[in-house]
């Protein structure tokens, strides 16, 4: 188990090294980040380069046994960079240049940031790839995290070339964008742009391809600093650090490459659903490379400083979410940051060593969790542990929340709202896309499907047919991956296995649902409610809002006709189905068509739940109180501010001794061998 933080020993005079390294050992620090954003230290001018405090400072951490996730450097250019190369300068849509003075202020289509960047990347891994310090290469930072989109003539430039190998010519690219609504047809690449300020909408298929063009180009400038680390013979794992479900990078198509999986969480204390969301985020990051263990790159001891309000955690929550993403597949530990700033932006962020020194409670409490890491034995790799799986696509996000759509829809917060009726239930849940849903899966929930590729489609029906349950939820297989109407509407490829007929949208009034944020940290935690509809279900009554869609149970041509399991009371569509089950092969496919409110979401996942025979990691867990596998390992956080008694029967890890009934203190987490359930060895 790994545990440390950030550090940046370029803010401090060089006398203080020795106390940083002595008093990380005593916190049990066995591994820090070096260099994050060091650009401007280690290249001071163009041509010169600076080395020498990089050197004594790695040389001092190997001496102490502390090893090093070395970064490229390269998140943030120095000021030299801007005056000598303006092109490297990014610029928003009304052509506004992104000035110096913050950070990431650089279009990463820039040739010229490309060059410079490899430069410095290149003199870097020449001189630490074989440095015994160094176990982990940290390429860049929080790709796109202040500055997801670049509008500059170097994104142009870089867009259009990545149209031509998409499209390979004009006219399937205006085939696949529908260019001649609007008389938007294009004669030549040389004719389209970034989708810069115009006087409304633009092209929603063009908005989609904007979109994914932005997240290759983050990731190729990942993938450069990479084969540069490579060639030059580095051995150790190369990753960078991921935000979650953080919406402008689609962190699906980049886990291939990196060699473990690291990730940035930093729970709201403001937020009600904290822990149902940060769980979310670490089923989203484990699922990404399943069966390899991730590392948490960063969370904080206490407080932030970049929210309006800045709480600090109460007592016990640091080692309940620490716990939380052990539980949930962490191999490593770490923080934002080791030695608390003086200066800058961040001087107000909490950091493992904070202003007031080592004795204060943050110091304890990071001390003491450092010694409880490192007393652990080997953990089990997070196997096939869920039973479920949880439909979450990028693509489909992106599409789902362009404009000029019947209502607005908040993607990721219809998505955690169904995944908390999971989470309170103890139910392990993957994190998928469609075309990862398989055999291995007992359930499959998919909410809000709006684009629904063709082989996600197939691999949805063959889950089902070879006797998966399957929920799919509103507003699903509407469009294709060119955000186009397939032939006859909607619902067009999941028609038979849902044996439904669908009619109209339904859009309900009301305030809109909003879907403008970027990351799990600005999401908003449930959809708006609006105008809402009555549902009358046989188990209970629920409401539905954002919408109503009218579709209508099909004839024998499909098999035996879907159950109306649920019923519009009024609205656009009374009388009309609320909710279906439909047998396809030897599975079943509900469909339910509104959002519900989340009494009809827990109405409805305790039917799904019941019909595919999936079970909870533990039955009856009081409230408040959660549950994660990993293999033979059983986490158990109790979140509430009370004691708790939880029914077990396993053994204490850290202890060696069997656990039954165990009283759990408020925040306090348990590690627990227990055997694999038979359920869960299909």
């Amino acid at each position: 188990m790994q545990y440390g933080a950030d550090y940046n020993p370029e803010q401090w005079p060089e006398e203080i090294w020795d106390d940083d390294v002595r008093l990380m050992r005593e916190a049990g620090v066995t591994v820090v980040s070096l260099g994050i954003f060091s650009w401007s230290r280690i290249q001071p001018s163009e041509h010169v380069w600076d080395f020498g405090w990089l050197d004594r400072c790695l040389d001092k951490l190997h001496a102490a046994g502390i090893q090093a996730n070395l970064a490229t450097a390269t998140a943030s250019p120095p000021p030299w960079v801007s005056v000598a190369y303006p092109d490297v300068l990014p610029t928003d849509e009304r052509g506004a240049i992104y000035w110096p003075g913050s950070r990431q202020h650089f279009a990463p289509s820039s040739p010229s940031y490309r060059r410079l960047a490899g430069e410095l990347v290149s003199r870097i891994a020449e001189r630490y790839v074989d440095h015994p310090a160094v176990v982990l290469w940290h390429v860049g930072n929080e790709y796109g995290c202040h500055l997801w989109a670049d509008y500059s003539d170097s994104a142009r430039d870089a867009y259009r070339n990545w149209l031509r190998q998409r499209y390979g010519s004009i006219g399937a690219l205006n085939a696949a964008w529908g260019t001649d609504f609007w008389s938007q047809r294009y004669s030549d690449f040389a004719e389209i742009f970034p989708p810069r300020l115009a006087p409304y909408s633009h092209n929603p298929s063009s908005m989609l391809d904007f979109r994914r063009f932005t997240s290759d180009m983050l990731l190729e400038c990942y993938l450069a600093e990479r084969e540069i680390l490579q060639s030059a013979g580095a051995t150790q794992p190369i990753t960078t650090n991921f935000m979650g479900p953080f919406k402008p990078a689609d962190y699906r198509a980049w886990a291939p490459h990196m060699d473990v999986i690291a990730d940035d969480c930093y729970p709201d204390p403001n937020n009600p659903h904290r822990v149902r969301d940060a769980a979310f985020q670490r089923d989203l990051i484990r699922s990404l490379k399943p069966g390899v263990p991730w590392l948490l790159m960063e969370q904080a001891t206490d407080a932030v400083n970049w929210r309006p309000t800045n709480p600090g955690k109460r007592a016990g929550v640091l080692a309940a979410e620490t716990a939380q993403s052990i539980g949930r597949g962490a191999d490593g530990i770490m923080f934002f940051q080791w030695r608390q700033s003086r200066a800058g932006s961040e001087k107000f962020h909490s950091a493992m060593l904070p202003h007031a020194g080592t004795n204060t409670r943050i110091w304890r409490d990071a001390s003491s969790l450092g010694a409880r890491l490192a007393s652990l034995p080997e953990l089990p790799a997070p196997g096939r542990d869920a039973r479920v799986a949880l439909v979450f696509d990028w693509e489909n996000w992106w599409a789902v929340e362009e404009r000029d759509h019947p209502i607005e829809i908040d993607y990721l917060a219809i998505t955690l709202a169904w995944y908390g009726a999971l989470h309170r239930r103890g139910i392990m849940v993957d994190i998928v896309a469609p075309e990862g849903v398989d055999e291995g899966y007992d359930l499959v929930i998919a909410p809000a499907l709006y684009l629904l590729r063709d082989e996600g489609a197939a691999a949805l029906t063959r889950f089902v047919a070879a006797g998966g349950t399957a929920l799919i939820g509103p507003f699903s297989d509407i469009v294709d991956e060119r955000d186009q109407f397939r032939t006859g509407g909607f619902v067009t490829q999941l028609v038979e296995m849902l044996g439904l007929r669908y009619e109209d949208v339904g859009a309900l009034g009301g305030e809109s649902t909003g879907g403008t944020g970027v990351g799990l940290q600005h999401a908003r935690t449930a959809a708006t409610p609006g105008d809402r509809v009555a549902v009358r279900m046989g188990k209970g009554d629920f409401s539905g809002s954002v919408l109503a869609e009218t579709v209508h149970v099909i004839g024998a041509e499909t098999g035996a006709p879907a159950e109306v399991v649920a019923t519009f009371v009024d609205g656009p569509a009374a009388g009309s189905p609320a909710l279906t089950q439909h047998p396809h092969g030897r599975g079943s496919a509900w469909y339910i068509a509104t959002v519900p409110d989340a009494d009809g979401i827990d109405l409805i996942v305790g039917s799904v739940v019941a019909a595919s025979g999936v079970k909870p990691v533990i039955e009856d867990v009081p409230a408040g109180v959660e549950v994660a596998r990993r293999g033979s390992l059983v986490t158990v956080i109790n979140h509430t501010d009370s004691e708790v008694d939880v029914s077990l029967d396993g053994t204490d890890i850290e202890t060696g001794n069997h656990v039954g009934v165990r009283r759990l203190q408020a925040q306090e987490a348990l590690f627990v061998s227990m055997p694999i359930q038979e359920n869960l060895q299909r």
